[in-house]
């Protein structure tokens, strides 16, 4: 039997996708636009992010290479066999699936969706997610052509969000609010982690799927941390069990077909001492602070020294540990988002309307001082013409978040 390196699989028909027609040729026209002004003859994107943001196609790795080919005439995502059509049924566009049968099938399939096309001179790549080992066989199979790096472009692109996506984002804010909500029923003395952050996480889910009947359910979790577990913010939900007095980190993050939101709340169980209340109300005066000054025209690292500044009167800045704030969208968090657009020192992007951000302080005392634990407060803010709309409605701050059961 002679088997394929690749090939072409329509199976069944293609779905609804997340977004409408238009917002895809739209996106499409503005990368196309990258290619006209960089003089390219074709572009190879590999990240998951990219690739969903302008296919509508979330891939599953496992080990294997992705790939979209853009062309001024061309759109193809490249496939791994085991996902049979999916890939093809969740694209806006065409699909080669290649086999695993030989090592380099993957690079086959590239080189047959260029075919008889004049050879590309110039290539447009990302630098910020493709290998060193696949740079090496992208140039091996194109060694007649130079290679060029889009991701800061296509980034920048992605900052600026439209009608549509901002929908969905709201949706998903939403969604966390409620996911909270949820969380919060199930805090008393004696529960772990984990069982309070399955209720969330659920509540989530469900609410996805009343919301979006068409949409992939993928990805959406909790992060449910007490006592000496909230002093990072990305900590892994664990068995422990709730004690009266912990300090508690409630992290929800909703995901509706490739777009993430995130909400995260303070919280005590039953009481607090007056050394955790003063490090709890610190970081929410800086929060509250930070919320005001998210508005068009604002400069990163601007916001980040006030606030630092805030911090330093307040006696909590040696505490810090994260920037303010990042830019929210196709699958940010354990995916990847816009680096570009983030509340820190060094990063001097000017706030623009339809782009979407978090504040999120947060301050960590480690163990054995006065007010030990980690505090955080996040909401997400889409940037309009006059100010910025919080879109995270779940309250925050001591008077709110003190849980007596």
């Amino acid at each position: 039997m002679n088997r394929p390196d690749f090939f072409e699989l329509k199976n069944g028909s293609k779905v609804k996708l997340p977004f409408s027609k238009s917002e895809y040729q739209d996106r499409l026209d503005k990368i196309r636009k990258i290619i006209s002004k960089n003089n390219l003859d074709m572009i190879i994107l590999t990240s998951m992010h990219n690739i969903a943001y302008y296919t509508g196609f979330i891939y599953c790795s496992f080990g294997r290479s992705y790939g979209c080919i853009i062309t001024e005439k061309k759109v193809v995502t490249i496939s791994a066999n085991i996902d049979a059509s999916q890939p093809w049924r969740h694209s806006a566009y065409e699909n080669i699936i290649y086999t695993d049968w030989k090592k380099d099938n993957f690079l086959k399939a590239i080189v047959s969706i260029v075919g008889k096309d004049k050879p590309p001179k110039t290539i447009g790549v990302e630098n910020d997610h493709v290998t060193l080992e696949m740079k090496e066989k992208f140039i091996s199979i194109f060694s007649f052509s130079k290679f060029s790096d889009i991701s800061k472009e296509l980034m920048k692109l992605r900052t600026i969000k439209s009608v549509e996506e901002i929908q969905i984002i709201k949706n998903g804010a939403r969604i966390a609010d409620l996911g909270a909500e949820e969380m919060v029923k199930h805090i008393k003395v004696g529960a772990n982690e984990l069982e309070i952050a399955i209720t969330g996480r659920d509540k989530m889910e469900l609410e996805i799927v009343k919301s979006y009947a068409d949409a992939e359910y993928m990805d959406t979790w909790v992060w449910f941390q007490s006592g000496i577990n909230t002093d990072g913010a990305h900590n892994p939900k664990t068995s422990r069990k709730l004690i009266s007095g912990d300090i508690l980190s409630l992290n929800a993050f909703p995901m509706i077909s490739g777009y993430y939101t995130a909400l995260e709340r303070t919280l005590f169980l039953n009481k607090i001492d007056d050394a955790s209340l003063k490090a709890w109300e610190a970081n929410v005066k800086v929060h509250k602070r930070g919320l005001e000054l998210i508005k068009p025209g604002a400069k990163c690292s601007e916001i980040c020294h006030e606030l630092n500044d805030l911090f330093a009167q307040l006696g909590y800045l040696q505490y810090r540990t994260f920037g303010y704030g990042h830019s929210f969208g196709v699958l940010s968090h354990f995916y990847g988002r816009e680096s570009g657009l983030e509340l820190r020192e060094d990063i001097d992007t000017i706030l623009e309307p339809n782009m979407v951000i978090s504040m999120e302080p947060m301050i960590m005392i480690p163990e054995g001082k006065p007010g030990a634990g980690g505090y955080r407060e996040h909401d997400i803010l889409v940037i309009n013409e006059n100010g910025a709309e919080n879109i995270s409605k779940f309250p925050f701050g001591p008077e709110h978040n003190i849980v007596k059961n």
